[in-house]
């Protein structure tokens, strides 16, 4: 019997066996796109990655985003931030803030999310990040993220993530009401210090950059439970592992006319990287900015010839001679991502202008934003 089963096996043909070969490579090959293209796409998800060491507690708006990297806080309000080399003050320990063990890792988010019509200063607090790619209209996403809160904190639902077009940077602390994408519709109660995940789908209608976590409905519109008799007279969670990642069936990118890609190459020509993003005052690269700089990557290995010099622009804001710098160590940041990319140093050159040839007014924050700028002028093809 069994020796007649490899008698059938014997006499295969060398094509059958070479298309089920084939079958299998494109299922594994099918398998890891997908898997690349469900990358979570939120950078620094669990707050792990500071840019400093910190020390001490703040109340400034501004401490979240001077502390974690990548993120800060949309509005003059102070979300917490824990971790390692943070110090909560002793009359707030008391109350139980810091107690809380990170879901994963040792650091996490902390956020007053109600108590407006209680007088609660800072009611509203919300934490925003720009995402490392932009959605996709019509594409499918699933959200996630964790929860739990302070032991006496009221409890609510309404905790939700909203995806904007634009950076939400206000000068105030006030309530940002939008329609959340996802959200939590029931009250999340987390006893014990256990995480609870909030958790949602939803279909992208337009190309949001940006992602905010908070509550976006006001206290009339939010439900809201004591714990305890002596609960305190407003919400505060805990925020940790955000998770925004493609849901099959993926859905192409679309290439717009004035796309990097579509741009034509000719000597002499300045082309501008309309999607490149430094930390503020630094020469360090977004996540968001390794879109562009991968196309960039592709002309590069697509036209071998190629030589570029890759200039820095910086606004009008701060010194001549420090601009001067800064957009320099920009262009060179560009320039090193190309090199460690294994294009030859003999194909680039950068430098930077600083402030010396703007493209619109100093005089506004658009103007400003557009003036800060990295483009490259293409010196043989």
């Amino acid at each position: 019997m069994m020796h007649g089963c490899m008698k059938k096996a014997d006499n295969i043909s060398p094509l059958v066996v070479f298309t089920l070969l084939l079958l299998l490579f494109s299922m594994a090959s099918t398998m890891l796109h997908a898997q690349k293209i469900t990358t979570n796409i939120v950078p620094n998800p669990g707050f792990e990655r500071f840019s400093g060491p910190p020390i001490g507690w703040s109340y400034k708006g501004s401490f979240f985003g001077e502390v974690v990297k990548y993120w800060f806080s949309a509005t003059t309000a102070s979300p917490d931030v824990y971790g390692q080399g943070i110090r909560v003050p002793s009359d707030w320990a008391e109350k139980g803030f810091g107690a809380q063990k990170a879901r994963n890792g040792k650091s996490m988010a902390g956020l007053t999310l109600f108590g407006c019509t209680n007088g609660k200063p800072h009611c509203r607090e919300y934490i925003e990040i720009q995402l490392s790619e932009p959605l996709v209209i019509g594409q499918a996403y699933y959200v996630e993220f964790w929860v739990t809160h302070l032991p006496r904190s009221l409890q609510i639902n309404n905790l939700g993530a909203y995806f904007s077009v634009s950076e939400i940077k206000r000068g105030t602390d006030e309530i940002l009401i939008r329609e959340a994408q996802v959200k939590a519709a029931n009250i999340v109660a987390a006893p014990g210090g256990k995480w609870v995940k909030v958790s949602g789908q939803f279909v992208a209608k337009y190309e949001a950059e940006f992602i905010l976590i908070g509550n976006f409905s006001d206290d009339q519109s939010t439900l809201s439970v004591a714990p305890t008799d002596d609960s305190y007279n407003y919400a505060y969670y805990y925020v940790d592992d955000l998770l925004v990642k493609k849901i099959p069936p993926f859905r192409p990118v679309p290439v717009k006319p004035d796309d990097l890609t579509k741009q034509t190459l000719e000597v002499g020509k300045t082309i501008q990287l309309k999607h490149i993003y430094f930390e503020f005052d630094k020469d360090e690269l977004m996540p968001r900015s390794y879109v562009e700089l991968n196309k960039l990557l592709k002309i590069m290995r697509e036209n071998p010839r190629l030589s570029i010099d890759i200039v820095g622009h910086t606004d009008a804001l701060g010194e001549d001679a420090y601009n001067l710098d800064l957009s320099r160590r920009r262009a060179m940041a560009v320039e090193k991502f190309l090199i460690g990319n294994k294009i030859s140093k003999s194909r680039l050159l950068s430098h930077g202008e600083g402030e010396s040839k703007p493209v619109a007014s100093n005089e506004t924050d658009e103007g400003r934003a557009q003036n800060r700028r990295v483009e490259f002028v293409v010196i043989k093809k």
